[in-house]
């Protein structure tokens, strides 16, 4: 037994249109948005050499104990994972895609029970019906609807990976940040005990002169509001060095029960010099622009897959193989069959859902684009404040350091004119008050100064370059 359906008009008109209509580009192609691009920083030194930041750039603090923690955040922190895991999940997505412009193949093979019924005979003939074939289907992609959905799916699977190198930067820059908070909460509690080991000193030196009546209860009083004042500053500085170590814990997945710092205080650490490089350069060298330009490009395939949508669409099919009612003559010539067919859809009344989906893919163009050049004002931005900062934190410390001595000056002088009795325990003070004062203010301008450059370090997108070896590295990091 065998059957033949084939259509050789509507075959080849089909090639004819193949060859004729084939590699059809419905438009726009993408073109990147033009951007206003400073010629040089605002808050830069012209003097500095050009440079970026390399990989590595959190070295240059000098911390062996920061090292390994950005060696620990790039393997085990667990948003960098998720961000590797869609990576994974967007290169799917490019394989889906692309295998609509391949031909579909599909083998069968399946015994059925049937039964005949004739008018001249009683009862139902039952019968065995082998049959075994291969199928096979392809889209004739005219309008490029399935080249355009793959392009989709590739910008997707690039901006998936920028963000990848976005979540990468976030993490080691907050882990140096971070870590620099903890370093300086420690300073602060250190400068925090030591004034208020001072104010003890006084405290004691007062109580004395009351028992020997050279002073007042009201200045033994005062004095002690002072040490009670110290006092009940170390517990909140406690509590911020605790969630500092916390925040440490999370960026590097650890429990927080585990997390200790050996360093015991920022004021060792080298301070590095950053030169940025040329603003012209930057939006190369900042995976979130390149992530947002590469959802740009995404959306301007999906615009071409939405146009496609309208036109018709034509699919060839072909199947082959046997079917017979008895095994022992299922491969002979007589059981082959094979069909061959070409379709043609063309959409009439879909009740305005392509409209819909084209005017939304348009939407969604301008909504990206908009996103994209946020990315590249806020590029430029992120370096000229982070540049600012550096700069005024350098000079705010070197500042402070002078009047941290001259409170100095003044304390020691307020304390040896008191135990002659040739000043007030008012004056002593006063000198207290602002030596105290400095001092934390130093620290906190330290910690300030260390995150002002890590900002300048992000700002400039952290050493990273669009396929540089870092790239590789972290988007095959085996999970934990």
């Amino acid at each position: 037994m065998s059957r033949r359906i084939f259509s050789a008009a509507s075959i080849g008109a089909a090639f004819i249109a193949a060859v004729a209509l084939g590699g059809c580009d419905l438009g726009p192609d993408y073109k990147r948005p033009d951007t206003a691009t400073p010629g040089e920083w605002r808050e830069g030194d012209r003097d500095e050499r050009v440079a970026w930041p390399s990989a590595g750039w959190w070295q240059e603090f000098g911390s062996a104990e920061l090292n390994e923690m950005m060696t620990t955040a790039q393997q085990a922190n667990a948003d960098l994972g998720a961000a590797i895991a869609r990576v994974k999940q967007a290169d799917a997505q490019l394989r889906i895609a692309g295998a609509a412009l391949l031909p579909s193949v599909q083998a069968n093979a399946s015994p059925s029970n049937q039964r005949i019924v004739f008018p001249t005979i009683n009862g139902p003939i039952p019968y065995t019906a082998y049959t075994m074939g291969i199928s096979a289907s392809y889209e004739i992609d005219f309008w490029g609807k399935n080249a355009a959905a793959r392009d989709a799916a590739k910008a997707a699977s690039f901006a998936s990976r920028y963000d990848q190198q976005v979540v990468a930067l976030t993490v080691v820059s907050g882990v140096a940040t971070t870590y620099f908070q903890a370093l300086g909460l420690q300073d602060r509690l250190q400068v925090a005990r030591d004034n208020l080991a001072n104010a003890e000193n006084v405290l004691k030196l007062v109580r004395e002169q009351g028992q020997v009546g050279t002073t007042t209860d009201l200045n033994i009083a005062q004095q002690e509001t002072v040490v009670a004042g110290l006092r009940a500053a170390i517990p909140p500085l406690q509590q911020q060095f605790s969630q500092a170590l916390d925040a440490l814990a999370i960026l590097l997945n650890r429990s927080p029960n585990d997390m200790r710092l050996a360093a015991k205080s920022l004021v060792p650490l080298p301070v590095p010099v950053v030169a940025p490089g040329l603003p012209s350069e930057l939006l190369e060298r900042r995976p979130d622009v390149r992530e947002a330009e590469a959802q740009l490009i995404a959306a301007n395939a999906n615009i071409k897959v939405a146009r496609a949508a309208f036109f018709p669409s034509i699919t060839l099919t072909a199947s082959g193989g046997f079917e017979s009612f008895a095994l022992s003559n299922f491969l002979s010539p007589a059981s082959a069959i094979y069909t061959v067919a070409a379709a043609l859809a063309q959409p009439i009344f879909e009740g305005g859902r392509l409209h819909g989906q084209l005017d939304y893919s348009k939407a969604r163009y301008e909504e990206l684009l908009q996103n994209y050049r946020k990315a590249v004002i806020s590029a430029f931005s992120n370096v000229e404040d982070a540049l600012a900062a550096t700069r005024r934190t350098a000079e705010q410390q070197e500042s402070q350091q002078v009047a941290v001595a001259k409170a100095r000056r003044a304390y020691d002088i307020a304390q040896l004119q008191y135990g002659v009795g040739s000043t007030d325990l008012l004056t002593v003070l006063n000198t207290e008050n602002a030596l105290f004062s400095a001092n934390d203010l130093l620290a906190q301008i330290r910690i300030a100064r260390m995150q002002a450059l890590v900002s300048l370090f992000n700002a400039l997108g952290g050493g990273w370059q669009d396929g540089g070896s870092q790239a590789v590295v972290m988007a095959t990091r085996p999970p934990p």
